[in-house]
């Protein structure tokens, strides 16, 4: 099917410009990524064994967390060892191929996390709002029924977007203004009729973006209507601190990808693709297993307890 996509308008490979025209920040940026991309790494995968090894975190929430971990993780990893290769040699270069397979890996895990962070609020709100249900509503066959339709969902959103994207002319141009290859870049890039691609992308980025972060922000009103009639104070603090892990990474991904997708490719400035893409596509998975840790009691037990076996065992 990759092959199919290559044509004779398109090079054999892009020029990645990233940051060409200020030269002093890409040694600063590579440091960056450097410490970065192991973090990203070690945090998420710290996060997947300690849900699978507790017994105490075997409940919905926390399988919904190890798929946004495991997720993380192939995002980060989508785009950081090219950016890496990049920024640390002379060759600032990616093959066609190559940047078609990124097109799709990045726009399938980026909307799959769009949409199962909206997912994850649903099931804080049956926990939080419906908790004699949650067990009947969010059983293990429900569960992972829905993880499946997540994920297939961001497949379909990457395939459709990144193939009629890949099917716009480039007329000889191979110079990308970006880190990497992404559609709204590749559309402005583009030479010839490019206003049905970029209504297609914004049509369906209401659905991917706009339409979760609603759900999400209707979920989380009645959450917080719901906390605040909780008599006890610790169960109003630790539903507040589950919740709040949550939305911090909500706005972390969300704002920098709206600012991004829900505007016409043509109007986006030199440097935003540059300056957004760090943010949910590094800073964001980056931070996700500390923020969920760090705020979160049940966590940090279990992963106390984890370290303990392991240095008992020694």
């Amino acid at each position: 099917m990759i092959m199919e996509l290559v044509n004779k308008s398109h090079p054999e490979e892009f020029i990645l410009l990233g940051f060409s025209d200020h030269p002093w920040l890409e040694l600063p940026l590579f440091v960056f990524l450097l410490i970065t991309y192991p973090m990203a790494i070690m945090g998420n995968i710290t996060i997947i064994l300690v849900s699978k090894l507790d017994p105490r975190l075997h409940s919905p929430m926390y399988f919904f967390l190890t798929n946004l971990s495991f997720l993380d993780m192939c995002y980060t990893t989508s785009i950081v060892p090219q950016m890496l290769v990049n920024l640390g040699s002379s060759m600032k270069t990616i093959s066609y191929i190559g940047c078609v397979v990124q097109l799709y890996f990045f726009h399938l895990m980026g909307g799959t996390e769009c949409l199962l962070l909206a997912l994850m609020s649903l099931d804080r709100y049956v926990a939080i709002c419906r908790p004699l249900h949650y067990t009947l509503i969010m059983n293990q066959r429900i569960c992972i029924l829905l993880v499946s339709i997540v994920w297939l969902s961001g497949m379909t959103f990457a395939v459709s977007e990144a193939t009629i994207t890949l099917q716009l002319p480039l007329c000889g141009l191979n110079k990308l203004d970006h880190f990497l290859c992404e559609i709204p870049v590749l559309i402005k890039t583009a030479c010839g009729e490019k206003r049905a691609n970029e209504l297609i992308l914004s049509v369906v980025c209401i659905f991917i973006l706009a339409v979760p972060l609603c759900l999400i922000l209707a979920s989380y009103a009645c959450i917080g209507r719901a906390v605040l009639k909780i008599k006890s104070s610790e169960g109003r603090k630790k539903a507040f601190g589950t919740c709040s892990s949550h939305l911090i990474v909500v706005f972390l991904f969300y704002g920098p990808a709206i600012s991004m997708y829900l505007q016409p490719p043509s109007s986006i400035t030199r440097e935003q693709p540059k300056l957004m893409v760090l943010f949910y596509g590094v800073v964001t998975p980056t931070l996700n297993p500390f923020i969920y840790t760090l705020r979160n009691k049940d966590v940090k037990g279990a992963l106390g307890s984890l370290l303990r076996r392991i240095f008992s065992s020694k």
